[in-house]
């Protein structure tokens, strides 16, 4: 059975059972970070050198680094749900173009400002880098919002793929930052979209940020 090391709250766990539930698949999930098992011992830092989270174990085979246990999950898993990550080579690119803007460009955007509002952490007091940081943010949720515009449904088109649910948590934690939102129709739609899945609903739409 997969094995699943990491706090449910984190956003990046989070990633991982969305994935899974999309996938119906069954997995044994162990609370690790903050407040449950250090990561930062020596049995953890032999599956994940970094301390972080999520580790997926499948058998004797060890991954880390959220995106791509959620691309090897599909990859390997997904018999039925071909879309996820689809095959041909054109649309898996653009699956994952998105899988990597979100995981480089969105979530460096929001990192100071979402430290200093909601996590209160004190390596992140400075305000004026806060409200830069607030500034960037939306700045990127500008982009995502004409693409969605484009596309009209989900990301890459009329199916939805692994890159939905990565940015699907990205969008919940814009809307649920205490910040100044600039209204943007194409991101709402989408959001109201995903809400309608059963894995957005246990692991997204939880009242998490």
């Amino acid at each position: 059975m997969l094995k699943i090391l990491g706090k449910s709250s984190s956003i990046n766990v989070r990633k991982v059972l969305w994935t899974c539930a999309e996938l119906h698949l069954s997995y044994q999930q162990e609370e690790w970070g903050s407040g449950f098992q250090s990561t930062e011992t020596a049995a953890f830092k032999a599956l994940n050198p970094n301390a972080l989270m999520p580790v997926l174990l499948d058998g004797d085979f060890v991954l880390w680094e959220s995106n791509a246990i959620c691309r090897y999950l599909a990859s390997q898993y997904q018999h039925q749900q071909k879309e996820l990550l689809p095959e041909p080579a054109r649309q898996r690119a653009l699956v994952e173009q998105w899988m990597d803007w979100q995981l480089t460009e969105l979530n460096n955007s929001w990192r100071y400002a979402f430290m200093h509002l909601v996590r209160k952490s004190p390596a992140y007091a400075d305000a004026a880098a806060a409200a830069h940081s607030i500034e960037a943010w939306n700045q990127k949720m500008h982009i995502l919002d004409a693409a969605l515009a484009k596309t009209t449904q989900y990301i890459t088109g009329a199916e939805f793929t692994l890159a939905d649910i990565v940015l699907g948590l990205s969008v919940n934690r814009w809307l649920m930052t205490p910040i100044q939102r600039p209204e943007l129709p194409a991101v709402a739609a989408y959001y109201k979209k995903l809400s309608q899945r059963q894995g957005f609903q246990k692991f997204c739409g939880n009242g998490i940020p």
